[in-house]
């Protein structure tokens, strides 16, 4: 079978490890994979797509020709957008970071305040305010964006990031971010370590990727010092890195397991 594997084009040769990984790991399953990048003047037909962009319009359009998308188009949608996410899961009856949607500065009732743009991915479009002349400079440096304001809880810069195919948890890692910042990204300077989830979070995140009908995603969770969580964002495509680095095992194969094995319910 033909698969597209389609990324965004900044982001190709970032994951060139990951996607060769992928490609490998399809041949197992005599899955043909082509990398296409998401501003391609025209996109090719093929058996399925697994879907790596942040591009919830190009995911949509090609959900349309009714061929299996790994992920669907919305959850694409839901995961790049911070509120949407935030409002799922409340509607699930998980704890989530307390957020609002904002307009100026007077929409924030305290300070300090975690204020976001909807669509910020890695670390980026994020920013810790302590008074209102850095959030006034962060909304007027995003003034045509969509923002929201979080309750700063804190956490010693310290996250759960779990790694979901389907409702299966394939792991879990606990990153805690550098010195003197407050985003816990592995990729901005973090460390990781393998996390191991209680019953009570399995089930929170088998019930939000139940919710979803997702295939791969990562799901965030602020870890409190009590040892509680806190829902804080979806994450569609999810980078492995951190993932890798705890348990030195390439996730690329359980995934392209997971996608043979959909593709061959589906005949």
């Amino acid at each position: 079978m033909k698969g597209l594997l389609i990324y965004e084009l900044n982001e190709i040769e970032r994951n060139r490890s990951f996607i060769d990984r992928l490609i490998k790991a399809g041949e197992n399953y005599s899955l043909s994979i082509t990398v296409i990048d998401d501003q391609s003047s025209s996109i090719p037909d093929a058996d399925f797509i697994f879907f790596r962009a942040r591009n919830p319009q190009l995911s949509k359009q090609l959900e349309q020709r009714n061929i299996p998308m790994f992920n669907r188009a919305e959850v694409n949608v839901v995961a790049n957008d911070k509120l949407k996410a935030i409002q799922l899961v409340q509607l699930l009856g998980i704890q989530t970071v307390p957020t609002r949607k904002i307009k100026s500065v007077s929409d924030i009732p305290h300070y300090p305040i975690v204020v976001k743009t909807i669509d910020g991915h890695g670390g980026s479009q994020v920013e810790l305010c302590h008074t209102e002349e850095q959030a006034n400079v962060f909304i007027s440096e995003h003034d045509s964006k969509t923002i929201i304001a979080q309750k700063y809880i804190e956490t010693n810069a310290t996250d759960v990031r779990v790694f979901m195919l389907g409702t299966e948890v394939v792991g879990a890692v606990k990153r805690i971010g550098a010195e003197n910042s407050f985003k816990s990204n592995y990729t901005l300077g973090g460390t990781v370590e393998k996390y191991d989830l209680n019953s009570s979070q399995i089930k929170d995140v088998e019930k939000i990727a139940r919710s979803l009908k997702s295939d791969y995603i990562g799901i965030d969770f602020l870890l409190l010092p009590d040892g509680s969580w806190l829902f804080n964002e979806l994450e569609d495509p999810v980078g492995a890195r951190s993932y890798f680095a705890t348990t030195n095992k390439d996730i690329a194969i359980p995934i392209m397991e997971y996608i043979n094995k959909k593709l061959t319910e589906k005949e």
